[in-house]
Formats: structure tokens, C-alpha cells, sequence
């Protein structure tokens, strides 16, 4: 195992013994504060796929693409093109909610407390973080199944009282279908393996860039 130079966060691979137990230990701090070029650079990116959902759904662009004209980027100067924008932009803010519920449900359910959650989401308040994500952290009973919404596909991890193991059910995206057996030794051991096969299997325009 080796720690990452002057931070002494330990990084084993995933076929070390001890990786599931650096896997579920919750590292404080989660994350290091977002730069101002950092936030410059995610605005160009969501302008980027903003307006090239724009493109594919303005009627005046669209009008040019039909005439065999390509249009002018002044167009995208005209209010109708730039409600399109806005439009485009709802459909964004629409986006970075599914992902936020599924990065919380993840978090909390893997460890994370809506303390943390609420940190992580501009500093809200615990209670608030609550009421946004009510089912992201849940107690976990040994009869309990639990499912989890990711990239497009769906996950249920079950407990198998029996082998005291975790197991999961996953339908992706793609519509493949994975059951794995009962040999995960925690629920995070579980859900990170059906993370990995739903990520797998997700649309190409759902999977994360390389």
C-alpha cells in the first residue's frame, strides 16, 4: 500500500486486503475547496453542453440545418435562441439534481451523515439536507433490501442472513442484468460493485468523460 506524497491518505488497490476497509473509512476533509478558475472552467463546460442542446432544439437553428445553411453564431444572440438556451438550461439544473441525489444517496448510504451531506451542497443545514435527499441515509437492517437509482440503471443490494453477506441486483442502462452472490463483507463492499457494473453498462452520454 502507498500513501499519497505529504497527505498520508492511504491508496490500496482494489486486490490489497485491506482496500474495503480504506474503501468505507470516510476521509476528512471529503474534498478540497473548488478554485475560482475551477468554477470558470465548469461554467465553459455547462455552456458547452448547454448550448449544444440549444442547437438541437431552437426552431430557428433548427430551420437553418433543414435549409442546408449553417448558421451564424450571431443567431444565438436572438431571444428565441436564447430561450432555447434557457430552456436548455432548465433541462441542465434538471440533470445536476438526478446526479446530486444519486451522489448523496451513494455517500449516505456507503457512511456519510446529512451533516456531511449538507457540507458537501454549499453548507446547508443538516435539516435541509434531510429534506432534500429524506431517503439518501437510511438505517440498515439485516432484513432490509436497498435499492439505489445510478447512470441510467437500477441496483436492489439485499443482506443474505444466512452467509451474513451482501449481495446486489442490478439492471443497467443497456438493460444488461447482473446478480452478483452473497460475498460482499459490508453494504459498501456491495454497493461499490453494483456502482462499477451500472457505470459499466450506462449510455454512452451517461458515462463519465475519460
Amino acid at each position: 500500500m502507498s500513501d499519497v506524497a505529504g497527505a498520508g491518505i492511504p491508496t490500496p488497490d482494489k486486490t490489497d486486503d485491506d482496500f474495503w476497509a480504506a474503501f468505507s473509512n470516510l476521509l476528512e476533509p471529503p474534498w478540497n475547496e473548488p478554485t475560482q478558475d475551477d468554477a470558470f472552467t465548469m461554467d465553459e463546460r455547462v455552456h458547452e453542453t448547454v448550448r449544444a442542446l440549444a442547437e438541437r432544439i431552437s426552431t430557428r437553428l433548427l430551420a437553418y440545418q433543414a435549409a442546408g445553411k449553417e448558421h451564424d453564431p450571431v443567431l444565438m444572440a436572438a431571444p428565441d435562441v436564447q430561450l432555447a438556451v434557457l430552456r436548455a438550461l432548465y433541462e441542465a439544473k434538471r440533470s445536476v439534481d438526478r446526479l446530486a441525489e444519486s451522489a448523496a444517496t451513494v455517500a449516505g448510504r456507503s457512511g456519510a451523515n446529512y451533516a456531511q451531506l449538507g457540507a458537501a451542497w454549499g453548507g446547508i443545514k443538516r435539516q435541509s439536507a434531510r429534506l432534500k435527499w429524506p431517503h439518501a441515509v437510511v438505517r440498515k437492517s439485516s432484513a432490509e433490501s436497498i435499492p439505489l437509482h445510478y447512470a441510467g440503471g437500477t441496483a436492489v443490494v439485499h443482506h443474505d442472513p444466512d452467509a451474513d453477506a451482501w449481495w446486489y441486483a442490478a439492471t443497467a442502462a443497456d438493460q444488461a442484468e447482473e446478480e452478483s452472490q452473497p460475498v460482499h463483507g459490508t453494504y459498501a463492499e456491495a454497493i461499490a460493485g453494483a456502482t462499477e457494473f451500472l457505470l459499466a453498462h450506462a449510455l454512452p452520454d451517461r458515462r463519465p468523460p475519460a
